[in-house]
């Protein structure tokens, strides 16, 4: 059988894969600690699992709108000028099946061959994946370590060609925990201005999960790129709530139609209890939100100073998301090879930076969405691994 070209260009997400080995490790007797996959280790706040189980008692089983219930719409739209200040209206907003679906729908809105595709690098993979799938080029904008893992509008904008279709930003980051400061958002807005046929597709996803007073910057707070952004965000960092699949996108009047006859011919509608949680969600309590991220944010110190201590290894402390991306160019390891092995011969699940770009080598990523106890334990070690001079 013969299929598409696309299909051989396709690549995937390797948190998954090594999720995966780490399991079959797991499952013939090995003590597996994971500091790869990106998920809260928190349950779903009570109150949102009762919403679906009402929801379900009550006769919610059935379609409803591609866009999403009403509600749950108008609910998205009051959070974000709860939140931010900002003026979204309920119709611009569409309830999807997890946050990666808004990236599959932009980048195939604009990627072609013959046109290139502006991304993260390192970044979240999927990004680049599908932006190959659509046989556009990707370009990637270097998010350095130098620059506290920000972006540079000065950088990014000289990248902008005339077949530049669409650009990808992603603050507070993944992989990097990096967030890039208004000043610079400010400087590559105002850049934009010289480049009006340039979407803009903000993964902020991670919007809430930030340190040290830091301020998430929306780039719905700029009016001049209204008219051409979309934007990416959901439930699953923000309220744990990674299997139930909820992301939300927000589309300008130009671009909602047709992300909404997407929907229609790909995946329908989201589960319906499902979006009845995730009214819950942005309605009820935010108790829940405030100590998850006051927890992150002492196993995020823990993380530093034991990444700092070994050798070899330095980390930059991450201002936003459950990530560190700690430097290991020093210890002699290439990153792959080190997580490789530090999952088979020690049992610490950790992704390699080039899993998430060409610039994410001399890296990985240590995702501290787990226990404390457990964090402290898989990098004792991982710091006794590279002491003994990384042969266990």
């Amino acid at each position: 059988m013969q299929t598409v070209a696309n299909f051989d260009r396709i690549g995937e997400e390797n948190a998954f894969a090594v999720l995966a080995r780490a399991t079959a490790l797991a499952e013939g007797g090995m003590d597996v600690i994971n500091l790869g996959i990106g998920q809260p280790d928190f349950p779903t706040p009570p109150h949102i699992v009762e919403a679906a189980v009402k929801a379900m008692r009550d006769g919610q089983h059935g379609y409803t709108p591609a866009a999403g219930i009403a509600p749950l719409r108008a609910a998205v739209s009051a959070d974000l000028h709860r939140r931010f200040g900002a003026e979204v209206s309920p119709d611009s907003v569409l309830i999807v099946p997890g946050g990666k679906v808004t990236m599959f729908t932009a980048i195939l809105m604009f990627g072609e061959p013959g046109t290139e595709i502006l991304y993260p690098d390192p970044g979240f993979p999927i990004y680049r994946s599908m932006i190959e799938f659509t046989g556009a080029t990707p370009v990637p904008v270097p998010v350095r370590e130098e620059n506290g893992f920000a972006i540079s509008a000065e950088e990014t904008l000289s990248l902008i060609t005339p077949r530049t279709r669409l650009l990808i930003l992603n603050s507070p980051a993944n992989p990097c925990g990096g967030v890039t400061p208004k000043p610079e958002i400010d400087r590559l807005v105002a850049g934009l201005a010289d480049h009006p046929e340039v979407a803009v597709m903000s993964d902020e996803i991670y919007d809430q999960i930030l340190y040290d007073g830091e301020s998430h910057v929306t780039l719905l707070d700029y009016p001049e790129i209204r008219d051409r952004l979309i934007l990416l965000n959901g439930w699953s960092k923000t309220y744990a709530m990674t299997g139930w699949r909820l992301g939300y996108s927000i589309w300008p009047e130009g671009l909602f139609d047709k992300a909404r006859k997407l929907a229609v011919n790909a995946w329908s509608c989201v589960n319906t209890p499902a979006q009845y949680a995730a009214l819950e969600a942005l309605t009820g309590p935010q108790d829940a939100v405030a100590e998850m991220v006051a927890a992150f944010d002492v196993r995020r110190r823990v993380v530093v100073d034991l990444l700092n201590a070994m050798p070899g290894v330095r980390c930059a402390v991450p201002k936003g998301a459950f990530y560190a991306f700690p430097n290991i160019s020093a210890t002699g390891w290439a990153s792959k090879p080190l997580a490789s092995a530090l999952l088979e011969e020690t049992g610490v699940a950790t992704i390699g930076g080039p899993d998430f770009g060409t610039l994410g080598e001399g890296f990985i990523r240590i995702s501290y969405a787990n226990s404390e106890a457990n964090i402290r334990r898989a990098l004792g070690r991982m710091g006794d691994f590279l002491a003994k001079g990384g042969r266990g």
